[in-house]
């Protein structure tokens, strides 16, 4: 049995800033902001979680509604948007729901995107179909929609108990995180067994789950974009706006709504 996407992201939410910041940073941030700036209305992001993208978007004077499965990715959001003195206003919106089937009218929004790899956290064929159609009734004709892929994440060595990761966070907590890594080529799914280890003084407490992504070719996905109404507009490869080649270190694809 595939196991599905969302599974592992409850857990993951408490660790997910923090790895973040020392990985991907915000290097995608400034990319995105200019898309939705572009977008003449509301911008619906899929796969929201904490706010990492959602929030400096709506700091910006974008109306973003995110969207995201996880109810403690979404607690961390709204936790970041107080302490911000942001909040959720009128240009910020969060909504716990199933991407698959997007819960808001058709053409409610000016454009969509998918920021960091999200659509790879659909693991069966049918769970991708159902969201891009799902989007597609949310955007008019014209609309843009936006999306990156990881593209390396499928060629990760397999790998047992490897520490990746080692670190103290805001609130003074040591954290270490011991990786492991199967692929399902035949499903081209990559499963990335996660501990982190958290000790605070004598105490320690190890926190296990597991996250599975699908990848697909930069042609696999623009076919099953084409096939839920959308036409390929532009392929880059990096944030910077470079072209896109096999070898880049992040596929984006930016699509209109036919």
């Amino acid at each position: 049995m595939t196991r599905q996407g969302w599974h592992g992201w409850d857990e993951y939410a408490p660790f997910y800033d923090w790895e973040n910041a020392q990985t991907l940073g915000r290097r995608d941030v400034p990319f995105w902001r200019r898309v939705a700036d572009g977008g003449g209305g509301r911008v619906l992001e899929l796969g929201c979680g904490t706010g990492r993208v959602t929030i400096p978007l709506a700091k910006s004077g974008v109306h973003v509604v995110g969207v995201d499965r996880s109810a403690p990715m979404l607690v961390r959001l709204r936790a970041r948007t107080i302490r911000a003195r942001f909040g959720e206003t009128g240009s910020l919106r969060a909504v716990r729901c199933d991407i698959r089937s997007l819960p808001f009218r058709r053409n409610s929004f000016a454009m969509a995107i998918a920021p960091y790899g999200v659509l790879q956290s659909l693991t069966r064929e049918r769970d991708l179909t159902q969201t891009l159609e799902s989007v597609a009734r949310l955007l008019p004709r014209g609309a843009t929609f936006g999306l990156d892929l990881v593209p390396d994440v499928p060629n990760w060595r397999e790998y047992h108990d490897k520490v990746q990761l080692r670190g103290r966070t805001n609130d003074g907590a040591h954290l270490t995180l011991v990786e492991s890594v199967r692929q399902d080529r035949r499903r081209r799914l990559t499963i990335f067994q996660q501990e982190y280890i958290e000790r605070r003084g004598r105490r320690e407490t190890r926190h296990r789950f597991a996250l599975t992504f699908r990848t697909l070719t930069v042609a696999q996905m623009s076919n099953r974009l084409e096939r839920a109404g959308f036409r390929i507009e532009t392929v880059l490869g990096d944030y910077r706006g470079q072209p896109w080649d096999e070898r880049s270190d992040v596929w984006i694809i930016l699509a209109k709504k036919g």
